[in-house]
C-alpha cells in the first residue's frame, strides 16, 4: 500500500515510524524548505514516553532532554500555590516525564526517519486536494508536483491545514482570548544558571501568566501569557521591550530568563485550537496529529496525543481485515473522545488561569493551594494513560477530570 503523509512535524514523523515498524514504506511531505526551527519546547508526559518506547525513540530522546521532577506553582507576588510531583506521577504511570526543545525532538525523528529508509520530501506545500474519477484523493503540491497514494494521511497542522479542509469543510481554527510569547533562554557563560533546580515553574496572575521549564538549569524554554482580544493580538514593534514591561514586577527567575532570551529565540502567537469534529476522514484520507485535534497547549497533550495517533493507527492497520474504511472507524472511535475531552479540558485551565477579574483569580488560587496532590496525580495517571497499556491507566477516568493540580501544564 503506497501512503503519504502530509506534514513533517512530530505527528507526521511518528505516524511515518510507527508505520515504517509495521513493514508499510511511507513517503513524507513538509511545507518547509528544511527541517523547523521554529517553536520553544514540549514537555513529553508518561504517556508520550510509552510511544518513544515503542518507537524505539526514548533513549535518543532522554540524551536531549531533561527530566524534572516537580511542578511549581506561585502568584505574580512569588506566594506559594502548591505543585505537582512529577517523580510520583512517572512512578504511578510507569514511565518518565521528559522536557525538550521542540527543534530537537524534531531532530531526532528525522535521523530516524533516515535511518528507517522513510523519504522525507522538503519544500512540498500542499495546496489542495481532490478526488479523481475512481474516488481516490489526489493531492496538488505548490511546486507542480501531485501524488495519489492508496492512503493519504493529513498531519498538515491547526491553522492552515490542506487535509483538513478536504476532510471537514470549514472549520476553521478558533482564538481563545489570549496570545503567548514564547523563547528558549540560555546562559553562554558557564557556570551560571538561569534557574536553582530542575522543578517546572509556573506563575499565575490577574490575566497573566508566565511558565518556565528547565532542560538544564542553564537552558529553558518558556511561555509567558496574556488574555488579550483577537484585534490586539497582532506583534509590537518591539516584542522584548512589551513582555519585560509586562512582566517586570514579577519573581525571579521571570525577568532573568526573559533578558536571556535572544531576540530571535522570541515569538508572539494568537493561541488558537479546534472545534472537536465529527469525523476523521474523507475517501482514502485520514486526519491525525493537530490536523484533527489541536488542544489549547493549557492542555499539557498537543505533542503527547500527535504520538499516541501514531501508536493506535499502527495498531488499528495491523489488526484490520477489510479495508481503510474498517481502519479510520476504529482509529477514530479510540482517538475521537479522549482527544475532544482534553482539548475541552485545555479550554477550562486556560479561562481560570487567563481570568481578568481579581476575586475570580484569588479563589483559584486558594483551591489550588487547597487540592490534594496525589489526588492531582491518579487523576491525571488515569486521564493522560486511557487506552494505553500502561499501569494505572483505566478504560474511564473520574467524571471531574483533573484537579486544580494540573492546571496549565505547558508543552
Amino acid at each position: 500500500m503506497e501512503i503519504g503523509i502530509l506534514g513533517g512535524g512530530i505527528a507526521g514523523l511518528s505516524v511515518a515510524l510507527a508505520l515504517r515498524q509495521q513493514g508499510y514504506n511511507p513517503r513524507v511531505y513538509e511545507r518547509r524548505a528544511g527541517p523547523a526551527t521554529m517553536g520553544a519546547g514540549v514537555t513529553l508526559w508518561p504517556n508520550a514516553s510509552f510511544v518513544l518506547k515503542e518507537l524505539g525513540l526514548l533513549q535518543d530522546v532522554e540524551a536531549i532532554a531533561g527530566q524534572p521532577l516537580s511542578t511549581r506553582r506561585q502568584d505574580a507576588a512569588g506566594n506559594a500555590l502548591g505543585g505537582l510531583d512529577i517523580a510520583l506521577l512517572n512512578s504511578t504511570m510507569g514511565y518518565p516525564s521528559y522536557t525538550v526543545l521542540r527543534r530537537d525532538l524534531q531532530q531526532v525523528l528525522l535521523d530516524h526517519a533516515d535511518r528507517a529508509g522513510i523519504p522525507v520530501e522538503f519544500g512540498h506545500r500542499a495546496v489542495g486536494i481532490e478526488l479523481d474519477v475512481h474516488g481516490k484523493a489526489v493531492a496538488h503540491f505548490e511546486n507542480g508536483a501531485s501524488i495519489r497514494p492508496d492512503l493519504l494521511i493529513g498531519a498538515d497542522g491547526r491553522m492552515d491545514s490542506v487535509a483538513r479542509q478536504f476532510v471537514a469543510g470549514d472549520n476553521r481554527p478558533v482564538y481563545q482570548g489570549f496570545v503567548n510569547w514564547i523563547g528558549v533562554a540560555q546562559m553562554t557563560q558557564a557556570p551560571q544558571a538561569l534557574v536553582g533546580d530542575m522543578a517546572i515553574q509556573d506563575f499565575w496572575g490577574v490575566g497573566e501568566r508566565f511558565g518556565c521549564v528547565p532542560i538544564r538549569p542553564d537552558l529553558v524554554y518558556w511561555a509567558a501569557a496574556q488574555a488579550r482580544p483577537l484585534a490586539e493580538a497582532g506583534l509590537r514593534p518591539d516584542m522584548r521591550q512589551e513582555v519585560e514591561d509586562v512582566f517586570a514586577r514579577w519573581p525571579e527567575p521571570v525577568a532573568r530568563i526573559i533578558r536571556a532570551t535572544p531576540a530571535n529565540a522570541m515569538r508572539l502567537i494568537a493561541v488558537h485550537d479546534l472545534e472537536p469534529l465529527q469525523t476523521w476522514s474523507r475517501a482514502n484520507v485520514l486526519l491525525v496529529g493537530d490536523a484533527a485535534h489541536a488542544p489549547l497547549p493549557t492542555s499539557g497533550q498537543g505533542a503527547c496525543q500527535a504520538l499516541e495517533d501514531a501508536w493506535h493507527l499502527a495498531r488499528c492497520l495491523e489488526g484490520a481485515s477489510g479495508g481503510l474504511d474498517e481502519v479510520f472507524q476504529a482509529f477514530t472511535r479510540i482517538r475521537g473522545p479522549k482527544t475532544a475531552r482534553l482539548s475541552e479540558q485545555g479550554r477550562v485551565f486556560a479561562r481560570a488561569l487567563l481570568a481578568t477579574d481579581a476575586e475570580t483569580c484569588r479563589i483559584r488560587n486558594e483551591r489550588a493551594k487547597s487540592s490534594d496532590p496525589v489526588s492531582d496525580v491518579q487523576a491525571l495517571a488515569a486521564g493522560w494513560g486511557q487506552g494505553l497499556p500502561m499501569p494505572a491507566c483505566p478504560d474511564s477516568v473520574p467524571a471531574q477530570g483533573v484537579g486544580m493540580d494540573s492546571l496549565y501544564r505547558m508543552e
